[in-house]
């Protein structure tokens, strides 16, 4: 029998249980465990887990939609059926070996499936953005070589067919909505229903075919290609192969047990890997029910419905949350205010050392008890967080005060650390071992360390293959001994083992007096209060750090109904006096909370502005994944970080903006720029 050795720099039991090693020095494999090499049980791709399913346990429900108020609900057997008509109809289409096959719209289990066809004949999804303008699409789908793209409705037809003269390659487009598309040309437009029909038609003529290509899969050949966000540059085509989809997968469901009686609710976007590894690879691999809700304005009524086991969303999801539960607080009676902030007190200082099994006396457990038959236990529900048994952030780095308050009302909540290239998982926190400040221990199989520089490198079975037609960001990331530069900074704690990350390793910098610059640090502080819904600090290699801030319109115009403060526009509304006055407040507190760190003091905010924008990643200035293009910024707002820094008390400015209808305009603004208070630190200190 095959001894097995833990792939992970840090070994904790838990993680030992979810490999199956034996020991507690675990250093990384010269070869991986026989399984990442031939696949479990033969199951060498998505397709082959799908036939899995359906075998073993065909009627147990695995995706749900709603449609029209009604939940409509797919078994294993149904869904191994409806790709397998879709992917016949493909090959009847012309789909050949290794052609690509864009995906866009929103999370539906129509587009899932579309993945796994694709997969079934040999071809490689790519799922894009549904948000992204017709200009970004057509960079990728130029990119990949797209022959094939499968669509939602009649909006990302338009945008497909606006730029199709840029596109060499492409053939085909399915539309899965018909609404709208009556007069369209149909030479190469096809619905995706037809597609089906014909495939089911065709069955006899290609089934062979289609078993013949599905067998052939390996655990090397291609299973997706996602897209980076882009934050410095143009996206990158993220080459993941079957081995890094179903070894990440299979490693993470271990360690949180997850199995076939989950229930997750499919709502971020088709094309982040964090979707993908939820809604496909762990989904397909465990056998969990995947339940796409009707729309974007029901969200929170079908999580609620759904009550899922297993959550996963970036930090803005649960910031956006936060601020909703703060607003709907304001709102509500004196008697009902006083008994939240009562017992939210009470929760923050005994809920996250109750959810982890530590000592608590008996007085304080009772009254979190009662807290939680109060408050907590309706609040869960109201964000349809009741049954939630395990939940991830990931993305970004999370604000501490908003982490630790999903903990203290008893939901399990833990951050997530990884990106596109390792396939999600770089580090995660084992129960019991969860903290705000780190991101948890190496996961299953992964082995990390951190240069000289302070950059962190991880390698494990999900480290990706490539970067699509760019050998030379391949090789600048990955080396030939498989670490992968993650371009982060950070840490590991000797005594616990934890990785810490900083920031951004091309974000971190120095202050002038030669103090770390670390601006996401400030930036999550700031962004705990419901009023901030964005913000962006500046300081490297400067004496002070200054910021950019973006109201929360929900937030502060809420409040703004409640004193009867007239606005007519979020420009109007974040020149507010009141509203300066109130985020200047915000400011100075999270200047006294940065104080508090030796390593950090330096950064406090010394000057802000209230942008007269949101900023908008139709603008550049955000990714479609919500991360802030720093440098974009810097140039496009150069003339208000310079008045930021020469003690102006004002600045005019005018900036070009994208209207939602896809038209250019631009708009002036003179923005009252406030100072903050700081707290005093010595120069050694600031410097340490």
């Amino acid at each position: 029998m095959t001894s097995r050795v833990c792939l992970a720099s840090v070994c904790d039991k838990r993680i030992a249980k979810a490999v199956g090693c034996r020991c507690h020095k675990p250093v990384w494999e010269e070869t991986i465990l026989a399984e990442t090499q031939t696949g479990t049980g033969g199951l060498l791709s998505i397709p082959a887990l799908l036939h899995r399913n359906a075998t073993e346990f065909g009627t147990v429900p695995a995706f749900r939609e709603k449609e029209y108020g009604i939940w409509q609900t797919w078994s294993w057997i149904m869904v191994e059926q409806e790709i397998q008509a879709l992917a016949l109809g493909l090959l009847n289409l012309g789909v050949n070996k290794g052609d690509f096959v864009a995906i866009i719209g929103r999370n539906r289990p129509y587009l899932y499936w579309s993945m796994v066809a694709a997969q079934s004949v040999g071809a490689v999804p790519v799922p894009l953005y549904q948000d992204a303008n017709a200009e970004e699409m057509a960079y990728v789908l130029d990119h990949c070589g797209a022959r094939f793209v499968i669509v939602e409705d009649q909006e990302q037809v338009d945008k497909v067919i606006e730029v199709q003269d840029q596109l060499h390659q492409f053939e085909h487009l399915i539309y899965l909505d018909p609404r709208g598309m009556r007069k369209y040309d149909h030479s190469h437009l096809h619905e995706y229903s037809h597609v089906q029909n014909q495939g089911r038609a065709a069955h006899d003529e290609y089934i062979k075919e289609l078993e013949a290509r599905s067998s052939a899969l390996t655990y090397d050949d291609t299973c997706v290609m996602l897209y980076t966000s882009g934050t410095t540059g143009k996206p990158k085509g993220v080459v993941l192969s079957n081995r890094n989809v179903i070894e990440s997968s299979k490693a993470s469901c271990a360690f949180d047990n997850l199995s076939r009686d989950e229930e997750i609710l499919a709502y971020l976007p088709m094309a982040w890997v964090g979707d993908f590894i939820f809604s496909v690879g762990q989904a397909f691999w465990a056998g969990f029910c995947v339940n796409c809700p009707e729309s974007s304005e029901t969200l929170m009524n079908d999580l609620r419905e759904i009550g899922p086991t297993y959550y996963f969303g970036p930090p803005r999801v649960f910031e956006t949350q936060l601020t909703t539960v703060m607003i709907r607080m304001e709102d509500a009676g004196n008697l009902k205010r006083r008994m939240f902030h009562h017992y939210m007190d009470h929760a923050r200082k005994v809920g996250p050392d109750i959810l982890d099994g530590k000592p608590v006396n008996f007085m304080d457990r009772l009254k979190y008890k009662i807290g939680d038959l109060l408050v907590y236990g309706p609040l869960k529900n109201t964000l349809g967080f009741s049954r939630v048994k395990v939940g991830y952030t990931a993305g970004e780095a999370i604000g501490p005060e908003i982490f630790d308050f999903y903990r203290s009302l008893g939901i399990n909540l833990k951050q997530l650390y990884g990106q596109t290239e390792a396939t999600v998982f770089i580090a995660a926190q084992p129960d019991g071992e969860v903290r705000s400040d780190t991101v948890g221990v190496p996961s299953p199989g992964v082995e990390i360390k951190v240069g000289d520089n302070g950059e962190v490198f991880y390698r494990s079975p999900g480290s990706f293959v490539e970067y699509y037609k760019n050998p030379e960001s391949t090789a600048s990331t990955k080396d030939a001994d498989g670490w992968v530069a993650t371009g982060d900074a950070g840490f590991i704690e000797e005594a616990s083992g934890h990785l810490r990350i900083i920031d951004r390793a091309k974000d971190v910098g120095k202050m002038a007096n030669g103090g770390l610059f670390a601006p996401k640090f400030v930036e999550n502080k700031l962004k705990f209060y419901p009023n901030i819904l964005e913000a962006v600090v500046f300081g490297n290699g400067l004496d002070e750090c200054t910021a950019f801030i973006n109201i929360d319109l929900t937030a502060v115009g809420n409040w703004a109904e409640r004193n009867n403060i007239a606005y007519a526009s979020y420009q109007e509304l974040a020149g507010h006096p009141q509203v300066l006055s109130a985020i200047q407040e915000h400011v100075e507190e999270a200047n006294r909370s940065v104080a508090e760190d030796p390593m950090l003091s330096g950064c406090q905010v010394y000057r802000f502005v209230i942008l007269h924008k949101e900023l908008d990643a139709d603008d550049g200035e955000l990714t479609r994944t919500l991360k802030v293009r720093r440098r974009i910024i810097e140039d496009k707002y150069s003339d208000i970080i310079a008045a930021l820094y020469d003690g102006s008390p004002k600045v005019s400015t005018v900036t070009d903006v994208t209207y939602e209808d896809g038209r250019k305009g631009s708009i002036s603004a003179t923005l009252e720029i406030r100072d903050a208070a700081v707290v005093a630190v010595s120069q050694k200190m600031a410097a340490e």
